[in-house]
């Protein structure tokens, strides 16, 4: 992919025409969910902030860096409680963290109304990717269907006629399907919406076996995924109707809860273990060593999150509190990353690669997940086009 390159002329500009003194010091509220069943992925989010701000001596450009941490606990009243305290008490200067696209959108507006940036290095709901996509927001991770539309793609190419969908019945459960489904041209035998949350699927799995699809696709992140693969491998179902999944069904913390199980199961990506980078290979030694397991997809977003506010606070020698500056920066700057390069769109979110993983059983009885294929170049989001930035 194309590299991000920093739009020097009006940037500078920009720093020109500001009177503001650059500040001494960065604040960032990192709002994540760190309990509950998808507690692992709030986790691995933090994991990777950390470690990278770790690597960065602990400073974002010359700035003496404070992160703030708070549980969202999966609930969307108890993160708009935390958003006004970042926003109103703390003051902070980034916030960064939310899992969950349906809490994304309930805290959304405390930031935006309080001109604080936030950096999603996960939720990204379709809603600020198009007509409601706003100044003070950026998602280094990808729009909710990205993974979804490259899964879509790769099971119309591999010939499936017919194949039965399901993932949680919340705004990312909606777009994933909606993803998938914009790339997939074959009959959808059945569409499941489950709760959020659940963790028993016998009704989904019994439905899924009355229609007899070729294949199924899920989006089922976090405890709910990892209960439905063993509850689906156990029915039998897993040899009689291939499983496909995105990348966060199908990823480390998956891989180590589940085992021989996932053993063929694919998913779709744009980051994968392997990808031959030095910042990457670093990132993935250094995770292991510090936090005793390998990273997830989750975790490099996490890592280029921070990594993305650090060139940026960087471009703008400090001045962070000249917003526009501070905002064509983050837009703009050549911020290393682990996955390779992505750009920004109008939008602000990716425009990048996605990838194809297989899980398999390594020489030694390991099951790992490894880069299998490349399907998709410089995707850009279908709600671009709605937005008027």
């Amino acid at each position: 992919m194309h590299k991000k390159h920093l739009l020097a002329a009006s940037l500078a500009a920009l720093l020109a025409a500001s009177t503001v003194q650059a500040a001494d010091s960065i604040k960032v509220g990192m709002m994540t969910t760190l309990s509950g069943p998808a507690a692992g992925l709030g986790v691995d989010i933090r994991d990777g902030f950390n470690l990278a701000v770790k690597h960065l001596g602990g400073n974002f450009g010359d700035l003496n860096t404070e992160v703030l941490i708070s549980d969202d606990a999966q609930n969307p009243e108890t993160a708009r409680q935390i958003a006004e305290r970042f926003t109103l008490r703390d003051r902070v200067d980034v916030a960064t963290g939310v899992v969950f696209s349906n809490i994304m959108l309930a805290v959304g507006p405390s930031f935006f109304d309080s001109e604080t940036f936030y950096i999603s290095a996960n939720a990204g709901p379709s809603e600020y990717a198009g007509a409601e996509c706003n100044p003070y927001f950026f998602n280094v991770a990808w729009q909710n269907d990205n993974l979804h539309e490259a899964m879509g793609k790769h099971v119309a190419n591999e010939g499936f006629k017919k194949v039965a969908l399901l993932a949680p019945n919340y705004p990312a459960g909606i777009d994933a399907l909606n993803g998938f489904k914009r790339f997939y041209q074959g009959d959808v035998a059945v569409e499941l919406y489950s709760r959020l949350g659940q963790l028993d699927y016998a009704t989904e799995i019994a439905q899924i076996r009355q229609t007899r699809p070729d294949a199924l696709y899920i989006f089922l992140p976090g405890g709910m995924g990892i209960n439905f693969i063993k509850q689906y491998a156990s029915s039998g179902m897993m040899n009689r109707t291939p499983l496909f999944a995105p990348g966060f069904s199908g990823d480390e913390d998956f891989v180590n809860a589940i085992g021989e199980d996932m053993v063929g199961l694919f998913n779709t990506t744009h980051w994968y273990r392997e990808m031959d980078n030095e910042l990457n290979q670093r990132f993935v030694t250094d995770f292991q060593g510090d936090y005793g397991r390998l990273p997830t997809l989750y975790a490099s977003q996490g890592y280029d999150a921070a990594m993305l506010i650090d060139a940026a606070v960087r471009a703008v020698d400090g001045n962070i509190e000249d917003k526009d500056a501070f905002r064509e920066a983050l837009r703009s700057v050549d911020a290393p990353t682990v996955r390779g390069n992505y750009t920004f769109g109008n939008n602000h979110y990716p425009i990048q690669n996605y990838y194809l993983r297989e899980v398999v059983r390594e020489d030694d009885g390991t099951v790992r997940n490894h880069f299998a294929a490349e399907v998709m170049t410089d995707h850009q989001d279908a709600y671009a086009k709605d937005c008027n930035m």
